[in-house]
C-alpha cells in the first residue's frame, strides 16, 4: 500500500533529476485505491470539524497536487526523450522507466514524428521536382499577361526581362520566338 510520504518521495525525486525516474508498475492504481481510501475515512467521521479529518481533506489535497506535479514533470521527460529519440535513439534505461501508458505516449508520439518528418522529407523532395519543372527564359519582346497552365496569370513580361516560368509555357514561347532559353 503507498503512502503519503511515498507519493511526496517520488515526486521529490521526479523533480530532482534529468532522468525519468523508476516507479512501481501499480503506482497508478495504488495511489488511485490511497485516494479512495482516504476519501472514505474523511466521509465516515461523524465529526466534520475534528482536527482528523481536516487533516485527512488536506491531505487529500496534498496528495492529488503532488500527483499531478509528478504526471506533468514526468509528461516533459518523455517529450523530451521523444525529441531525443527522433534524432539519436532512446536509451533503453529510460524507455524501461517507463510505466505502461507512457511507453503507449512515447510510441504514439514517435509515430507522429515518423509520420511528420516523413511528409517534411516528401514536401521537400516535391518542391524540388516542381522547381526542376521550371526554366529561367529571356523575354526578346513584351508579352502581355496570359493564363498560366495552373490557371493563374503570368505576366506581363517586358523586352530583355528574365523569368523562371513552367517548362510547357517556355517552350511554347520559345516557339513562338518571344523568348530564348536562359537555364535550363
Amino acid at each position: 500500500m503507498i503512502t503519503y510520504n511515498d507519493i511526496y518521495e517520488a515526486s521529490r525525486k521526479e523533480r530532482n533529476s534529468e532522468q525519468l525516474q523508476e516507479l512501481p508498475k501499480n503506482f497508478i492504481g495504488e495511489f488511485a485505491e490511497y485516494m479512495r481510501e482516504k476519501k472514505e475515512f474523511s466521509f465516515k467521521e461523524d465529526d466534520s470539524f475534528s482536527d482528523v479529518v481536516n487533516r485527512t481533506k488536506k491531505q487529500i489535497e496534498n496528495a492529488m497536487t503532488i500527483f499531478k506535479e509528478l504526471m506533468l514533470r514526468r509528461k516533459r521527460k518523455i517529450l523530451n526523450l521523444i525529441l531525443i529519440a527522433a534524432e539519436t535513439g532512446i536509451s533503453k534505461k529510460d524507455f524501461d522507466n517507463m510505466l505502461d501508458f507512457e511507453k503507449e505516449l512515447f510510441e504514439e508520439l514517435m509515430k507522429c514524428i515518423d509520420s511528420s518528418d516523413k511528409k517534411v522529407n516528401s514536401n521537400m523532395f516535391n518542391n524540388r521536382e516542381k522547381t526542376d519543372d521550371k526554366q529561367i527564359v529571356l523575354f526578346k519582346g513584351d508579352v502581355d499577361e496570359f493564363l498560366g497552365i495552373d490557371g493563374g496569370m503570368m505576366g506581363p513580361f517586358k523586352s530583355g526581362e528574365t523569368a523562371k516560368i513552367p517548362k510547357e509555357i517556355a517552350q511554347i514561347l520559345i516557339e513562338d520566338g518571344k523568348a530564348e532559353l536562359l537555364i535550363k
